[in-house]
């Protein structure tokens, strides 16, 4: 059965239960080798008709599946720790596959990744991989399997737990006699909307691996001009701002340290329990719960005044971490998918994105997909990016 309404909008990477898909048990094989493959856990096998009936529960675009699609839970070594991701595999006998990358919206808790639980985002993995395309879906660091906290809306551990995902799914496919292309489709929604920007821009220095287009589904990819002016001008749902806005400077404070005590920052009792909440143990709909309704509510006046006018170590921090659209210029299609009725990515987010792009020399095509919401938005524009994939073949 599906989750209610009021549950998926409570979850900020905007899941819905399907049908469990009936396998054997997995079981999980230990790589023994020097590469960054470690072990490989074979979630599910569908069939083509199977895949067309469970991209239906997703709404998702059945008539676009052509292969049945195989799903692994794979785990890899990253920057010297070990990470999770999905890889879905299309069931054909082709030799040499496309590439995308898929990346995931905003998960608190670790079990809510694509790897682990049956959710959009697995979904949109089996919607490329029905299509033909071998698609590597990272859990990124602190998530699924990954020891320790996850590191949120922070740029470069998102990108090489995302390219370094690439590579294991490199491996894993070379170990059935498939490889893979060299040229990546990078595409993600919300959080993975801002990372698909990053990692897209990364994989021009990557020694195999290059990028072939980006699709940024309702990203924050303008954290300065657009997402945190968002925040406080009503323009943004509250609780999902609040939630939203928690979670970053949590774990930026884990990062670089942003003050001396919670209590700089967060408002009795939030002062004492904020931390606790992100530790990836939690469940998002109890956090939601633990939250207030507003982020006034959470930080302290004084901190509101930093978020609003950020100055200092702050300020160094945002803009260490909001370079998804600023001075670079791709030279591969780029597609940026918003909505006018989004409440939780502010529309000026790819409206500034495709502007800062075009003073590069750049050329991105925005989608505005109406009055959708943030989650309707993501779960639409899935499909439309593999049919726009698809024609630039």
């Amino acid at each position: 059965m599906r989750r209610t309404r009021v549950l998926a909008a409570l979850l900020c990477a905007g899941m819905f239960a399907a049908p469990v898909m009936a396998n054997a048990a997995p079981v999980t094989e230990t790589v023994v080798s020097a590469s960054r493959l470690t072990t490989v856990t074979k979630i599910a096998s569908l069939s083509r008709v199977e895949v067309a009936a469970y991209l239906t529960e997703y709404e998702l675009d059945a008539a676009a599946a052509r292969h049945g699609v195989n799903l692994y839970r794979i785990t890899y070594r990253t920057g010297g720790i070990t990470a999770s991701a999905l890889v879905a595999l299309p069931r054909n006998d082709a030799r040499r596959l496309p590439t995308v990358a898929w990346l995931h919206g905003t998960r608190a808790y670790r079990g809510y990744t694509g790897s682990m639980d049956d959710n959009l985002d697995r979904a949109a993995a089996v919607q490329f991989a029905a299509a033909g395309y071998a698609t590597s879906a990272p859990d990124y660091l602190g998530l699924g399997e990954g020891p320790g906290q996850h590191p949120y809306m922070i740029a470069r551990p998102t990108v090489t737990a995302s390219i370094d995902a690439l590579h294991a799914t490199r491996e894993l496919a070379l170990r059935g006699g498939v490889r893979l292309d060299r040229d990546v489709a990078v595409t993600g929604f919300s959080q993975g909307g801002h990372a698909a920007m990053l990692v897209g821009r990364a994989l021009e220095e990557d020694a195999y691996f290059r990028t072939r287009a980006i699709a940024s589904l309702n990203g924050p990819v303008d954290i300065r001009g657009a997402e945190l002016p968002a925040v406080f001008d009503g323009r943004l749902d509250g609780r999902s701002a609040t939630f939203y806005l928690g979670y970053v400077m949590v774990s930026w404070h884990r990062q670089y340290g942003l003050w001396d005590s919670p209590s700089e920052a967060f408002q009795a009792p939030y002062d004492e329990t904020i931390e606790t909440l992100f530790d990836g143990e939690h469940r998002e709909e109890d956090i939601f719960a633990a939250l207030p309704a507003t982020p006034e509510e959470l930080f302290t006046p004084s901190y509101i005044a930093k978020l609003k006018h950020p100055t200092g170590e702050l300020r160094r921090v945002i803009a260490m971490n909001d370079q998804a659209c600023r001075d670079w210029r791709p030279r591969v299609p780029v597609r940026l998918f918003t909505s006018t009725g989004d409440r939780d990515v502010a529309i000026e987010n790819t409206e500034n994105c495709a502007a800062q792009l075009a003073e590069s020399g750049a050329r991105a095509q925005v989608v505005n997909l109406g009055d959708l919401d943030h989650f309707a938005s993501g779960r639409t524009a899935v499909p439309l990016t593999l049919e726009w994939l698809n024609r630039l073949d």
